[in-house]
């Protein structure tokens, strides 16, 4: 059977001071609702579709690849938009994004095979599908953040199309070992 997953930076940390902006803009709104407003706060890395049977083949190789990463600090501080796509968001300061893009990019590399939805900016969002006048609302509610979160492990979530939200499946912590580089050996 299929089913969708998402590839995540995630830190519990997090979850609630984001979910507390969400419910604040979601007071605000018209409807009391939008795309993203029950979603617990993450980075997108990519999304997929895949039967269930590949899913262990896609852990090994998070699991291998997560191995090569080193944990670093992130900071999200500052608000913007994608207007086009009626997203609200967090973005992540300078150095965050020199050190989140290029994992981004492996993982990407990593998971070729399959027909990936990727984000190749890193930032995390507060609402999406938001009509021009609830993004002026967002902008107008938020004007200054500054949270941060230790990211030490990349996060398998799997879709549930019942209650239509991503949930933690597992997750694939960064084991500071850098590729191994392969030895030409000598038997004598």
């Amino acid at each position: 059977m299929e089913k969708t997953y998402s590839v995540v930076f995630y830190s519990k940390k997090i979850v609630g001071p984001v979910k507390e902006l969400k419910d604040l803009l979601k007071s605000k709104v018209h409807k009391n609702w939008y795309s993203s407003c029950n979603s617990a706060a993450h980075i997108t890395i990519c999304e997929f579709t895949i039967d269930e049977f590949q899913l262990d083949s896609i852990k090994q190789k998070l699991f291998k690849i997560s191995d090569t990463f080193t944990p670093f600090q992130v900071s999200l501080n500052h608000f913007d938009s994608f207007p086009n796509a009626g997203a609200f968001y967090i973005g992540v300061n300078e150095d965050s994004k020199n050190n989140l893009v290029p994992i981004i990019k492996k993982i990407h590399e990593t998971l070729k095979s399959l027909k990936l939805k990727k984000s190749d900016n890193p930032h995390m969002s507060i609402g999406r599908r938001l009509t021009p006048e609830n993004l002026k609302i967002a902008s107008e509610l938020f004007t200054t953040i500054h949270l941060q979160f230790d990211c030490n492990e990349i996060v398998l979530r799997e879709f549930d199309p019942k209650v239509k939200q991503f949930f933690v499946m597992d997750s694939f912590p960064f084991g500071s070992n850098p590729d191994p580089e392969f030895v030409q050996g000598s038997l004598f």
